[in-house]
């Protein structure tokens, strides 16, 4: 088959591709990068002012507040566990990737949600693309994310966003989607506006959904955490990654377990905030 039909330079065409978007939108990447950077760097700052006892306290709070006793004992325990191990300043290091990426993915993804759900032409265009980015294998993602921000922590960052936008966009679709067709009807009928319609309804209906793809959101870019390490971001994956190749067993235990305790912290808040809002749409 190669003999009959000459291999099509895709790699080429690709390669020239980053070439030119690095040297046109070269501005652009750059105020990316020092944003997201000094975005993270404030979010490490200003949990790094608090001391750690103070936090876990107030996290544990908030965990007992959102949830119930059990997780906000848990938090208790398990945060105390990962400030006595050494692993504090890599779990807000950590936290404050995770935190700024699902932002982005937020900002970015509940519109484009949005759209999609009032355009049958947009969901057409938009669903590929995501079928796209959630069936590329992670690792492909880090590639365009060292070619136009270089190494470090922003192009952890938005390689966590390609990764984890895609839940909030879908469940926001999702959600608004299976809004009840007797509802919308009756604020039709009541001479809403699209705006009004969306506002007061649609979007107070979806909620728990669209929560639901912000918690799926929040666990994507957490795992991502490991990888993004491998292009110099900080953090806990940063100490799982050396383990594995220094084979130190017992160091990426520890900092498996630290990622472990804020993945659950994480998803039970988000679940139970979610639950809440179906509780106060009902």
């Amino acid at each position: 088959m190669e003999g009959i039909l000459p291999k099509l330079p895709l790699a080429n065409w690709i390669d020239d591709l980053v070439d030119w978007m690095t040297a046109t939108f070269e501005g652009l990447f750059d105020g990316i990068s020092n944003g997201v950077g000094s975005f993270v760097e404030g979010i490490v700052a200003g949990l790094g002012f608090v001391p750690s006892i103070l936090l876990i306290i107030l996290m544990s709070l908030l965990a007992w507040k959102v949830c119930n006793w059990r997780i906000g004992l848990f938090a208790l325990l398990g945060l105390f566990l990962i400030d006595n191990l050494g692993y504090w300043e890599e779990m807000l290091e950590t936290l404050s990737l995770v935190l700024t990426a699902v932002l982005i993915s937020i900002v970015i993804g509940i519109p484009v949600g949005i759209w999609a759900s009032q355009s049958e032409r947009v969901r057409k265009i938009v669903v590929p693309i995501l079928d796209l980015m959630q069936t590329m294998p992670a690792f492909v993602y880090l590639l365009p994310a060292i070619f136009f921000f270089s190494i470090g922590v922003v192009p952890g960052v938005i390689a966590s966003v390609i990764f984890a936008m895609p839940p909030t966009i879908r469940l926001t679709i999702l959600g608004i989607k299976q809004v009840p067709a007797d509802l919308i009807e009756a604020t039709e009928a009541f001479g809403s506006t699209t705006k009004q319609k969306l506002l007061k309804v649609q979007l107070p209906l979806a909620m728990p959904t669209i929560m639901a793809g912000i918690n799926q959101s929040i666990m994507l870019a957490l795992s991502m955490v490991v990888i993004a390490s491998m292009v110099g971001a900080p953090g806990l994956g940063t100490e799982v990654y050396r383990a594995v190749t220094q084979i130190k067993t017992g160091v990426g235990f520890e900092a498996g377990l630290a990622i472990v305790v804020i993945a659950i912290l994480l998803d039970r808040i988000t679940q139970n905030i979610g639950k809440k809002k179906q509780g106060g749409t009902v």
